[in-house]
């Protein structure tokens, strides 16, 4: 198998800005499918965990295959949220540093619509959307892909709602004689229906690393607790983590908002992401997680798509997902890019079968870690209420007298003996 991306057909040019972005060795999924793209001209299936190279993948055949003599949509890239879309075009955009002639547009929902107008009014090559807007422009007959030559369907298991209920819609005004390309890290039932029913029959099915559904890299571990423990057992790991970043999957929007503000209470650096949250509000977020200004997302399981940090050391199920397909959405957040990574699920007596059933249906193993002791739980505990007291700002609107009445009852104690006789106060309040 073909070790270097010359040797896979890849033009001199993106070698270069690949170079730049220091990916030099080929994933074994693009070893695998780049030449498929180039090569041959079926459908393509491929089944690969997020996080193995995807959009690369099929990001450099596309390019290399856009005609820049011809001003028209040539190639269309449907991703199920916002800020997949915004990685995806900001990685072609990288992958094409050094042909600029080719123009790519995002247009995804969540931002107006009329600057998209305007930006599809001029020349554009590639368009990356979400499956709504992209209707929506098709609806004001603001965009024309009827000569498209290539449908990418990216993260289709995480579109096959809406898929269902649009894919009509956009396929109409598609040529027959296009090239769909599907990329998914799961296979269920829905989109193999979804294939059937929109993929030519002599579909080439490409599959890379999937005999433990890409779980290389990550060690997946499970804690049991009692409901009233869950919070500062999770609160105690969080603390053993610190200053690493990680990401926390609740089960809904209200349960996201209810841990954020939790672990805001106890400082840890932290914010939430959920789809009912303004899109400037998710761009913030995101950014700062991105940028090492947080190290803490607390997500819902569609709105987590798209982070595509490789620092993500660590994933916590706070809630078990309701399908297998997002488990292993969930954990593929870490173990990127080759790296090590840990996949958490916090859980309760009644949910311990489910662990079997997960081991045997992806075919992992899992690890029971061991639940913090009391005494380590009370310690977590301590640590958390000096933290939140360090970072407790002064208030400036005590008067100096009184300030200078308290101080004059602890002016003969050391600094170790404030320390201890506080501690122990909180010790014993903590218990009461």
């Amino acid at each position: 198998m073909a070790s270097t991306f010359s040797e896979l057909g890849i033009a001199a040019s993106f070698i270069e800005s690949l170079d730049e972005l220091a990916i030099t060795t080929p994933t074994s999924i693009q070893q695998k499918v780049i030449p498929v793209l180039l090569q041959q001209k079926e459908d393509v299936v491929a089944l690969a965990k997020t996080g193995t190279g995807k959009t690369a993948a099929f990001g450099l055949p596309v390019l290399q295959h856009i005609d820049t003599k011809k001003a028209f949509i040539q190639t269309v890239i449907l991703v199920p949220t916002r800020e997949l879309g915004q990685q995806t075009f900001k990685n072609l955009i990288d992958f094409a540093k050094h042909t600029p002639q080719i123009s790519i547009a995002s247009i995804c929902g969540g931002t107006p619509i009329k600057p998209q107008i305007e930006r599809l009014q001029k020349d554009t090559h590639i368009v990356v959307a979400t499956p709504g807007r992209l209707i929506d422009l098709l609806q004001r007959d603001a965009i024309s892909i009827k000569s498209t030559d290539y449908l990418v369907l990216d993260e289709a298991d995480e579109m096959v709602t809406v898929l269902k209920n649009g894919l009509d819609a956009i396929v109409k005004a598609l040529p027959k004689t296009r090239r769909t390309l599907l990329f998914t890290a799961t296979l269920p039932g829905a989109i193999k229906q979804l294939v059937q029913n929109y993929l030519s029959k002599n579909v080439v099915q490409v599959e890379a690393d999937m005999e433990t559904l890409g779980h290389q890299g990550i060690d997946h571990s499970y804690v049991v607790v009692k409901p009233e423990e869950k919070l500062e057992v999770l609160l105690h790991f969080l603390n053993s983590k610190a200053g690493k970043r990680g990401v926390i999957f609740c089960k809904t929007k209200a349960a996201v908002n209810k841990l954020a503000k939790k672990l805001a209470m106890h400082k840890f650096s932290s914010g939430a992401l959920h789809g009912s949250l303004t899109q400037g509000i998710r761009d913030r977020v995101m950014g700062q997680f991105r940028e090492g200004h947080i190290s803490i997302l607390v997500a819902t399981d569609l709105a987590a798509r798209g982070i595509d940090v490789k620092e993500i050391e660590y994933v916590v199920q706070y809630h078990l997902p309701d399908t297998y397909e997002a488990y292993v959405h969930r954990s593929g957040r870490t173990a990127r890019a080759g790296a090590k990574g840990l996949s958490l699920s916090v859980i309760q007596e009644e949910e311990i079968d489910d662990i079997p059933d997960l081991e045997k249906e992806l075919g992992i193993i899992f690890s029971e870690m061991k639940k913090a002791d009391a005494l380590a739980i009370e310690e977590n505990n301590a640590l958390l209420w000096a933290r939140k007291i360090f970072k407790t700002k002064p208030n400036r609107e005590v008067s100096e007298e009184f300030k200078t009445t308290i101080k004059t009852i602890f002016h003969h104690l050391t600094k170790e003996e404030l320390i201890e006789k506080l501690l122990a106060d909180h010790l014993k309040n903590n218990k009461q």
